[in-house]
Parts: structure tokens; sequence; C-alpha cells
């Protein structure tokens, strides 16, 4: 019998084409594995935002593995368009925002002919029988990429309980700050999304270090971050409108 020749082009083809197929399989195991990890994380995230938004530091203290079951005793889902009606056979969590955000024209009105779906997210009280909040999720655009958001609306549709902010790729230490407590907490409890019956949402102004409490309408801004605060602007003022009709219909 001959021996092997280990330098012959066919066995180092050989040998090559079998460490591919094993690293092949190898990658895609664990990628299926951390694939449904990542889901479940991205899940945890989406629900602690929600209850962030409308509860605040009230969930500060609620230990990772009890997020889940706190969200699925309080928070009751659904999906409605631009008219206000709900649509059924759609999971909230199976929206992508981002690429409903695509049928938005730069003015943040729809496209001709499109229809956006929008997750609406009810917080219900202790026993059930009230909505306490409404959460309802915003995407948009800053200074580099994308931002998004939850904007909780307390039982009156009108008045901010509190809003959660997220970002891609805004500058640290400036735009980015949107994901800070102190930056979020300003929107909290006092600020209105309506004049009269006139919806003029909340505006981040220009500047920091100013004093907005007799404004409902408006809160402190970002020094050096004037962009990625207009980002905010549009993106609230835009999704507001957009959920406008179902405020309108549920408005106390």
């Amino acid at each position: 019998m001959s021996k092997l020749n280990k330098n012959s082009s066919g066995y180092i083809f050989g040998f090559a084409l079998l460490i591919i197929l094993v690293c092949g399989v190898l990658l895609s195991v664990v990628s299926g594995a951390l694939a449904e990890r990542q889901y479940e994380e991205r899940e945890l995230e989406r629900k602690k935002f929600i209850l962030k938004a409308a509860l605040g530091d009230k969930i500060s203290d609620v230990e990772k593995d009890k997020i889940s079951e706190m969200y699925s005793n309080l928070v009751k889902e659904s999906v409605v368009n631009s008219s206000g009606e709900t649509i059924d056979g759609v999971a909230a969590n199976s929206v992508n925002l981002k690429n409903e955000y695509k049928k938005l024209e730069k003015n943040g009105s729809l496209k001709e002919g499109e229809t956006i779906q929008l997750p609406m997210y009810q917080i219900m009280s202790e026993d059930g029988s009230s909505v306490d909040y409404y959460v309802m999720p915003t995407y948009g655009f800053g200074l580099w990429d994308n931002i998004w958001g939850y904007v909780a609306l307390a039982k009156d549709l009108n008045t901010i309980q509190g809003l959660v902010l997220d970002h891609k790729g805004e500058t640290p230490g400036l735009g980015a700050r949107i994901t800070e407590d102190k930056v979020q907490d300003r929107y909290r409890n006092d600020k209105k999304i309506f004049d009269g019956d006139k919806l003029v949402s909340v505006t981040m102004k220009k500047g920091e270090g100013n004093d907005y409490s007799d404004n409902p309408h408006a809160v402190d801004g970002m020094s050096g971050a004037t962009l990625t605060a207009d980002g905010v602007n549009n993106m609230i003022d835009n999704y507001m409108n957009l959920y406008l009709s179902f405020i309108n219909a549920n408005k106390k």
C-alpha cells in the first residue's frame, strides 16, 4: 500500500476542504445558539424600556429575571395603524420599527399609498381593570444614525409620564447623552403634547442650563448636541402625529 503523499496538491486541497467543512458546522451551531440568546436579550431590553418609560425608578430595583414576569402581568400589547385602527393578527414585537420608519417622507408624513404599523403598549392597573399609561415606540434619525425611543403618556393621553431614548451612533458625551436618566427625566410628569386641542408635542431647546418648568411644551437641551436634539424633536413630533387618530379616539 502506497503512503499518502502529504505534499501533494490533492492532499492539501482535501485537508483544507475538511477544515472548512468542520469550521462551517461549528460556526453554524454557535451562531444558532447565540441567535436565540441574542433574541432573548433584545426582548428583555424591549420589555425593560417599555416598563421604564411608564414606571421610571419603580423598576430600577427589579431583578433581571423578574422583568418578563412583571411585563406579562402589567402590559397589554396591540398594533394599530395611523388611522387608529387595531391591526389583528400582528404581534407588537414582530413589527420592524426601522422598516416602518422607511415608509415616511422627510417631513414625517406617510408616503403616498403606504400604511404603517404602530405598536401600542397599554400599562394596566394592578387589578387589570383600567389603563394607567400608554407607551408608544418612536423611531428617527439623529446626527449620525438612527435613534429610537418609547414615549409613555398618562391615561389622559396628553401628559408625558416618561420616555426612554436610545441610539446607534451618536457622539459620546454629546448626543449620546440622550440615554442618560437626567436628560430623559426632563420630560417626566409635567410636559404636555397638546395645547388645547392642538398637538404641539414637546421640544428640546437649544443650549443647556435653562429653566423650562413653566413651559409644558419645552425641555432643556444638551450643550453641543443641537442636531441630535433636533432629531429627537422630529421623532417625537412625527410619531405623536402618526398616533394622533388613536390618541383622539381614546383621549379622556
